[in-house]
């Protein structure tokens, strides 16, 4: 039930008739890239600092949402006194 059916006697793929008139140019394009050193090591070194700024504003955005949180809760129970 669960076998694949192959077909009894299987065709064989068109034979490809025609040549072509003349072949096609192979054009290879040659970039050079030259990377400097320094201005690779100053990529990294900015990518490393962004990624430090973020992170400490992530810390700081989520310090301040706990200190909130525990503020609100100090002012509720001196409101209900």
């Amino acid at each position: 039930m669960f076998r694949p059916k192959y077909p009894d006697s299987p065709t064989p793929p068109p034979a490809h008739t025609h040549a072509p008139t003349s072949p096609a140019p192979v054009q290879r394009s040659s970039l050079s890239v030259s990377l400097d050193h320094k201005a690779v090591a100053a990529v990294l070194v900015g990518g490393v600092v962004l990624t430090a700024l973020l992170a400490a504003i992530a810390v700081t955005a989520v310090s301040v949402a706990i200190a909130a949180v525990v503020l609100r809760s100090l002012l509720r129970e001196h409101h209900r006194r």
